[in-house]
């Protein structure tokens, strides 16, 4: 037994649950699903699950208790600050109006709502309120204003509007100028490539909410040796003459340029025009941040193990299934301080529980959990894995798979998670997404978490499944710590697995490096190796304690921010009644793959 399968031993299958609304039009020209929120989840003051009316979404609704102040309280979560439409499913069998007071976060947004009859108690509708919304957890609560009480409520979905703040170049207006795609590194679809001439310009719509100082930042690239200055206006004014546009190298490195700017309320034009013959540079895009400083793409967070010692090297252990090692002993025989706790599933919801069965508090997870602790060190929950069911597919949007991945952050009072993202859903581009912007909220809400994404990988680097996540998350803005790689079942390979993870870590440097425009120092600093010891699942491909050796002097002669592998089970001699998930299946000592592993230190 392998990663690939041994979760599926004790996974939950049942099939998930809910559907989405409409799609709905955001301003600035953003879109998003509503997330839905069940009212059976919700809090209940005076009132009670039932199911005995018909055309009701998920397991039930709530009939509240017929008395004033009776009321339902959901917990919406917005990854940012704007204005939330909150629709609200109700039903209303009586021939009376049912009116309800609504709060968001404490506030009256409507005092006496209408929640006239529905006919009967299996007809449905819904209700449209809007209002101001925090980024994170908003509550929303229903209360009765007479003795009727409330309708019963089904569910509310919430969205919120905001406004984009990037802008391809290749969107805007061209005076004297192409979309290009011949140069590798670019965002969205190509770049603006200037013609040779004084003039030459880009002109961009942008859109802010309210007026004041905002930062553009520029994304670029220049192939030659000399300056390609150029002139930024805003509403057809000047407000940047001859800004230095200088070499990058060559044309396929990209680097960025802000420039402060005062933008009106509403609609503003901002042009950048080439003031020599040379031309401009190519232009990739521009992104508009409130203030006087930016970055276009996601700033290079801290690196991975600052304020987490330990962080690291955190090798995977599995405890649901044969006969995993005490991890405090295991800490004790190696001096390992971080564990990578696999897997955190669905549970047929968008609820997630170790293997998709076991509960987060109160067994046996949570007290191995608090003995490594207790013992000095911490863990990382990982989410995912191959086999079982995800909560990447299972949660209908990225808000609810966000609140999925925050049970486990409260649960455990986490520094890290995992996303282990392989098969079914890796194979999805909604996933994809959804996983990518549920980690921007995740960093929104957790200031300092450290989030890591671990993949598959083709022997030169990140196939093109890979580099479009990646992509996805500069694109997107997620400051992710760690993009991580899983060197093995290559499906053929030549030379050495030590030799082939070097190269397809060096794929990846260059894959976050241009996605991001980091430099190699700070890209080497975001990707990670979780490689897999011994014998792994094809019969060409075993990794022995030499190649551990080879992969431990790369990580360090480049300070990458991870280093691990699947798994301490595997970490010791076969014997009698073991198999490929319990150990390595090559002559060696317990833990002789973790010694050299745990020598890295960042």
């Amino acid at each position: 037994m392998n990663r690939r399968t041994a979760a599926a031993l004790v996974a939950a299958s049942v099939a998930a649950s809910g559907a989405l609304g409409a799609t709905v039009f955001l301003s600035g020209g953003a879109y998003a699903a509503p997330t839905r929120y069940e009212a059976e989840s919700a809090t209940i003051s005076q009132g009670v699950v039932e199911s005995n009316h018909l055309n009701f979404s998920g397991t039930g609704f709530v009939n509240g208790d017929n008395a004033a102040g009776s009321y339902t309280e959901f917990t919406l979560n917005a990854a940012s600050a704007g204005t939330g439409t909150i629709g609200i499913r109700y039903s209303n069998g009586t021939t009376v109006d049912r009116p309800s007071t609504i709060t968001v976060n404490g506030a009256a947004v409507a005092t006496g709502a209408s929640f006239p009859s529905t006919t009967d108690w299996d007809t449905w509708t819904t209700k449209t309120v809007t209002a101001p919304v925090n980024a994170g957890a908003n509550t929303v609560r229903l209360t009765a204003t007479t003795a009727n009480g409330n309708p019963n409520l089904d569910y509310v979905d919430f969205d919120v509007a905001v406004a984009s703040n990037v802008y391809q170049a290749e969107d805007a207006t061209l005076s004297q100028a192409a979309v290009a795609t011949n140069h590798t590194g670019y965002t969205g679809t190509g770049f603006v490539d200037y013609t040779n001439v004084t003039g030459s310009y880009t002109q961009f719509g942008v859109t802010v909410a309210t007026a004041g100082t905002y930062t553009l930042t520029l994304r670029y690239s220049n192939g030659t040796t000399v300056d390609r200055p150029m002139t930024i206006a805003v509403n057809g004014t000047d407000v940047a003459t001859g800004v230095s546009f200088p070499a990058t190298t060559n044309w396929d490195t990209w680097v960025d340029k802000a420039v402060t700017v005062t933008l009106a309320a509403g609609a503003n034009t901002v042009r950048a025009t080439a003031t020599t013959a040379n031309g401009g540079p190519n232009l990739d895009k521009i992104t508009v941040a409130a203030g006087g400083t930016t970055s276009p793409s996601p700033s290079p967070s801290p690196s991975p193990t600052s304020g987490t010692p330990g962080f690291a090297v955190a090798p995977y252990e599995y405890f649901g299934w044969g006969n995993p090692q005490n991890p405090t002993s295991v800490m004790s025989a190696t001096g390992v301080k971080w564990f990578t706790l696999a897997f955190i599933l669905s549970d047929g919801t968008c609820n997630p529980a170790w293997d998709g069965s076991r509960p987060l508090t109160g067994g046996d997870d949570q007290a191995k959990i608090n003995a490594i602790r207790a013992a000095g060190g911490d863990v990382i929950p990982s989410f995912g894995g191959y086999s079982g069911a995800k909560l990447g597919e299972h949660c209908s949007s990225a808000s609810a798979l966000a609140g999925a991945y925050q049970k486990v952050i409260n649960a455990y009072s986490l520094k890290a998670i995992d996303i282990d993202i392989e098969d079914t859903e890796w194979a999805s581009a909604t996933v994809r997404q959804r996983v990518i912007d549920a980690l921007k909220i995740i960093k929104t809400n957790n200031p300092g978490i450290k989030t890591v994404v671990t993949f598959g990988v083709a022997t030169s680097g990140p196939d093109s499944t890979g580099v479009d996540m990646i992509t996805r998350g500069a694109n997107s803005g997620l400051a992710n710590d760690v993009w991580s790689i899983m060197p093995f079942d290559f499906g053929g390979h030549s030379g050495s697995m030590g030799s082939v993870t070097v190269t397809a870590a060096d794929g990846l440097k260059n894959a976050v490096k241009s996605a991001y425009g980091y430099t190699d120092a700070v890209a080497y600093a975001h990707i990670g190796i979780s490689s897999m010891n011994g014998k792994t699942d094809e019969t060409d491909e075993t990794v022995s304690t030499a190649d551990f050796t080879t992969i431990l002097n790369y990580a360090k002669s480049h300070h990458i921010g991870r280093l691990t592998y699947w798994s301490i089970n595997r970490d010791r001699p076969c014997g009698t009644g073991t198999d490929g998930d319990s150990c390595s299946g090559v002559s060696q000592s317990q833990y002789d793959f973790l010694k050299i592993f745990v020598q890295f230190t960042g």
